[in-house]
């Protein structure tokens, strides 16, 4: 009798009774009521999973790529290629039919290798691969001849200070996380020479190796000398820890011609599906047009833009239209510290209470495992709960953050970010290397990957309630 009571007095509830997920503090809808409306959209979800994976668009996003890494090749920041590669994206999406296709001027930094080598010429003659980090300077004219020092970490570095006078600092140390060694690249010329070193050799930044240098930005510090530097095999890095620890001297030649030029102008590349209720409200992904000089920019990023504008073309050929604008953003300079995304950060802010969410892959699109989200927990909830109607395709994991520098400028400021989770176990094999070609790319798993980011985005998109923060 007394359930009986019970099931009476709750029929009595006001629909709005419990947590409120609304951001603007009306509590308009409950969780219940949340769920149900993301329940709601179960056949779309199959309808795009269906046509990205096994319809007309199946392996179109791979296929795109390929064209366009086969045609314009890399595309570092200020160069030619960068701006044949915008040239090229602002055309192809006009011909795909989105909307609002634009360009946003934006200043980047333009760095220029020029000719490398270096030689192991002591205790025996050795070609040493090599790849000079963004921004370094060049050797003199005449290159740099100078005695090798070998060491794991900044801590033995600084043990080791009066050896290092004069030499070439080699770092060896292990691969642990690429967040954590990442620092011996960005900070070892810096550290090389606050000892008085010549010039810094970094081991690559890379899980695994087929004698294959892997490059990437490196700064200077205001007041300490700009020496050369340039990232070496694990490999040849290897060898020469294995030569030091046995005592034996090791010279080497080193020739850079790097050089460093007035930042260039270059341009964000947008389009849209324009929302048909709230079209000033955004829900924005993303991946990032430019690359390093070596490889075709295929994995990083490649396939993050390509599934983002793939994203915008299913929505589009399902016939849909979401209640928030959908908007595509290509990013330029992002290998150089997201220096497009932070000046389109500075432009757009003033609106930040319209961007529902931003979304970035920038992570590879290999198998997909769920999406990284930041955000509150109520958002993440909700976000959860969207993962569901990606069961078909057995992706429904969230992870605890959202990567990607060029949307931490939206994060940090309380907008919900997300960004895709896929296997990255082969990753840094490839990363920033010439080994990042077409060749790492999988069609069937770039369907997969822009299955979860149509779903996710177009969704989210088309809630009556943005999401809270």
């Amino acid at each position: 009798m007394k359930y009986l009571f019970l099931i009476f007095f709750m029929n009595f509830l006001p629909p709005c009774a419990g947590k409120s997920l609304s951001r603007d503090g009306n509590y308009s809808k409950t969780f219940e009521d949340i769920k149900k409306e993301i329940g709601g959209y179960s056949n779309i979800a199959k309808a795009i999973i269906d046509l990205a994976v096994h319809g007309e668009a199946q392996n179109r996003s791979y296929e795109r790529l390929a064209v366009f890494a086969d045609t314009i090749g890399p595309r570092l920041s200020g160069s030619k290629n960068l701006d044949a590669a915008i040239k090229y994206m602002f055309s192809a999406l006009q011909e795909d039919r989105l909307e609002n296709v634009h360009l946003e001027p934006v200043k980047v930094p333009h760095w220029e290798r020029g000719e490398e080598f270096a030689m192991m010429l002591e205790p025996r003659n050795h070609s040493i691969a090599i790849l000079g980090l963004g921004n370094s300077v060049a050797t003199p004219p005449e290159g740099i001849t100078a005695e090798v020092i070998v060491v794991a970490s900044f801590d033995e570095l600084h043990r080791r200070a009066q050896e290092a006078k004069g030499k070439v600092v080699v770092y060896n140390q292990p691969f642990i996380t690429y967040g954590e060694t990442v620092q011996y690249r960005s900070q070892g010329a810096v550290e090389a020479a606050k000892v008085g070193a010549v010039a810094s050799l970094i081991r690559s930044i890379a899980s695994f190796s087929i004698h294959s240098p892997h490059t990437g930005w490196q700064n200077y510090q205001p007041g300490v000398p700009q020496i050369p530097t340039a990232c070496i095999s694990v490999e040849d890095a290897e060898m020469m820890s294995r030569m030091s620890l046995r005592g034996t001297k090791i010279v080497v030649y080193l020739k850079m011609g790097a050089k460093t030029y007035p930042d260039s102008s270059s341009l964000n590349t947008v389009a849209e599906i324009v929302g048909s209720k709230y079209p000033e409200q955004i829900v924005l992904v993303s991946g990032h047009l430019d690359s390093w000089d070596v490889g075709q920019g295929a994995m990083d990023d490649g396939g993050g833009a390509f599934i983002s504008w793939e994203a915008l073309s299913l929505v589009k050929d399902l016939g849909l239209r979401p209640k928030r604008t959908l908007r595509l953003v290509l990013w330029t300079g992002e290998e150089q510290g997201g220096v497009g995304a932070e000046q389109y950060y500075q432009l757009h802010k003033e609106n930040i209470s319209n961007f529902d969410i931003v979304m970035e892959s920038d992570e590879g699109t290999f198998k997909p495992m769920g999406l990284g989200f930041t955000g509150t927990d109520e958002a993440r909830d909700i976000v959860k709960e969207i993962m569901t109607l990606l069961l078909p395709i057995n992706v429904t994991n969230i992870y605890d953050t959202a990567e990607g520098i060029d949307i931490d400028y939206w994060m940090r400021d309380g907008v919900p970010g997300a960004s895709l989770h896929d296997d990255i176990s082969k990753y840094f094999w490839f990363h920033h290397s010439h080994g990042d070609t077409m060749t790492v790319q999988d069609p069937n798993q770039m369907n997969l990957c822009a299955a979860v980011w149509t779903v996710v985005s177009y969704v989210i998109a088309d809630m009556e309630e943005m999401l809270p923060r």
